[in-house]
């Protein structure tokens, strides 16, 4: 902004010489000095710049990109986001190019992990990749492709917003090089809501609230629990994830942390006893529909039992899966209506409320102003608001109002998150895959069959583990 100013110059002696000339017959005129005092005015135009004030909020370059300052820049992203996923997230996009004239390109693909590998190493990277699990996070920052975000963002107004774990988890030889957009929670139990309150049954708050419940219910003639985990060649990981939900609330985080990278052995004690705790369950054939055999040879998506027919009531009382589930319910059946879910309770007090899920990670390649903006944008609440009030999108960010969430699940999703004490991710899927997705899932099977015992399952699985 250009202003004028006036500068006044007045009192400005001007020096007046004037002549008196004196008459005298004889005598030779002498002339004197007078000084006479005159105010003049002079008027001068000045134009100045005057400052711009200083761009506000947490993040700087987003303030910044709001004041117009990288207006006409272009922002490209890629990710994994197909079809309506990635058209909501452009949608989500959409009020950040509208407030800073930044035109942002989202590109979404399913062979997203295989091409961005091919254009990191080419060294034709995106700006902004968003992943799918911290896996290729942790691999492009160890291999210095990933600009570490701590070097410019807020770290202050991170910490306020997101629990320390999900910060952890993007973390790599001390710096933070991705930011969890998206989150899934596979910390869930499904019933079917009509029935279950007909029954006079309540939410369990903790694991001995839950037994009590499962024992009322085979008290009542009921069966607890449908565990179908039948799924091809990946049969087990619905197994797996029983095991590691029971271990973060049996163990320090810590624990959880060290057996995933092998800093101890996976017959640790710790894991020992939080097999115990699920075979409490799995190996009571009161407790689960079809018993162990059941377990294994019921699809992972048959949900039917879980619903009242026209002559019987529901066949199993909960099922604990992830929020993805509610697609495969029967013809009519409604997530909401029909049924809704509770939070897996707590086992031991001192571990708190902790969370076993999945998110997706997004790391930046090139380092831009324009780029630091979109990053820190997608850091705020804001970032995700369109997508959060479409629905079908839980936010990791403790900051988003539950009162934005599009219906009664996402925003019990998003409590459960917002409340969450420690998060962390399947363990099997940050393991070796030779381990993670081979000898775990099928080491699960063997030892709910029966084929094999605790002690035997975990030792093969250790021995497993690929030598450095």
């Amino acid at each position: 902004m250009r202003t004028k100013l006036i500068f006044t110059l007045s009192a400005v002696s001007l020096i007046i010489v004037m002549l008196v000339t004196a008459c005298a017959p004889a005598a030779t005129p002498t002339p004197e000095k007078i000084q006479v005092t005159v105010p003049v005015e002079v008027t001068r135009v000045v134009t100045v710049t005057a400052p711009t004030p200083a761009p506000s909020g947490p993040y700087e370059y987003l303030a910044r990109a709001k004041a117009g300052e990288f207006a006409g820049t272009k922002v490209t992203i890629f990710g994994v986001y197909t079809g309506e996923d990635a058209q909501r997230f452009s949608a989500a996009l959409v009020p950040f190019e509208q407030a800073t004239g930044i035109d942002v390109e989202f590109e979404g693909s399913a062979d997203f992990e295989t091409l961005i590998v091919v254009r990191a190493e080419s060294g034709n990277p995106p700006d902004i990749a968003q992943f799918s699990q911290p896996g290729l996070v942790k691999k492009f920052a160890e291999e210095g492709k990933l600009v570490p975000l701590d070097s410019f963002m807020n770290m202050d107004q991170l910490k306020k917003d997101y629990i320390q774990s999900w910060l952890d988890l993007a973390t790599f030889n001390g710096h933070l090089y991705g930011l969890f957009y998206r989150a899934a929670t596979k910390s869930i139990v499904w019933y079917p809501t009509p029935q279950f309150q007909e029954a006079g049954y309540k939410i369990p708050q903790t694991w001995e609230e839950l037994i009590a419940l499962m024992d009322q219910m085979v008290a009542n003639g009921h069966t607890p629990w449908c565990i179908p985990a039948e799924h091809g060649g990946s049969t087990g990981w619905v197994i797996t994830d029983w095991v590691e939900d029971v271990l973060l609330r049996t163990a320090p985080p810590e624990i959880y942390d060290k057996w995933v990278s092998h800093e101890i052995p996976f017959n640790h004690p710790a894991i020992k006893e939080a097999m115990e705790y699920v075979a409490q369950i799995m190996f009571n054939e009161k407790y689960v529909y079809g018993g162990r055999k059941g377990i294994l040879t019921i699809w992972v998506g048959q949900t039917a039992e879980l619903f009242p027919t026209e002559t019987e009531g529901p066949r199993c009382w909960m099922m604990k899966q992830a929020g993805w589930i509610p697609a495969f319910f029967p013809e009519g059946k409604k997530a909401g209506v029909d049924a809704s879910f509770f939070y897996f309770p707590p086992i031991k007090p001192e571990y708190g409320k902790p969370v076993l899920g999945g998110g997706d990670p997004i790391g930046m390649f090139n380092d831009r102003p324009e780029v630091r903006a979109v990053m820190e944008y997608l850091a705020t609440p804001e970032g995700c608001e369109v997508w959060v009030k479409t629905g079908g999108f839980i936010s990791p960010n403790r900051s988003v109002p539950l009162e934005w969430y599009a219906n009664e699940l996402d925003r019990l999703q998003g409590e459960i998150l917002k409340n969450a004490d420690v998060f962390r991710f399947d363990a099997s899927d940050l393991m070796p895959p030779e381990v993670g997705v081979g000898t775990f899932w099928k080491g699960m099977i063997d030892w709910v069959s029966g084929e094999k015992d605790t002690d035997t399952v975990l030792q093969e699985i250790e021995n497993s583990w690929p030598k450095q």
